[in-house]
């Protein structure tokens, strides 16, 4: 069974990092593109980031220039870097590929 299992979610002040990572099982990752959605309390969910199998980056406008995705195929797993993180990017963070979703991991940003 193909699976999605997220980590690196925390804590962390204002213009603090986080790395989020999903490791993802079965053939499913080395032939499609990997995402990463949000989700903030009372809020739709809406798409972060997201890259191909090439390595090719699309990324929402409000984590441009803060946000990193990559992928290591040999490893199955996918990362998400955060830098400056601001409050606002207080969510429930979820990867996806196809219509597979992992559980989410938690990341707040607050003093």
């Amino acid at each position: 069974q193909v699976q999605l299992v997220e980590s690196g979610g925390g804590l962390v002040q204002p213009g603090g990092s986080l790395r989020l990572s999903c490791a993802a099982s079965g053939r499913i990752f080395s032939i499609n593109a990997m995402r990463w959605y949000r989700q903030a309390p009372g809020k739709e969910r809406e798409l972060v980031a997201s890259i191909t199998v090439g390595g090719n980056r699309n990324y929402a406008d409000f984590v441009k220039g803060r946000f990193a995705i990559s992928r290591d195929n040999a490893k199955n797993t996918v990362y998400l870097q955060m830098n400056n993180l601001k409050p606002e990017d207080t969510a429930l963070y979820y990867c996806n590929c196809l219509t597979l979703w992992g559980q989410g991991t938690q990341v707040t940003v607050s003093s």
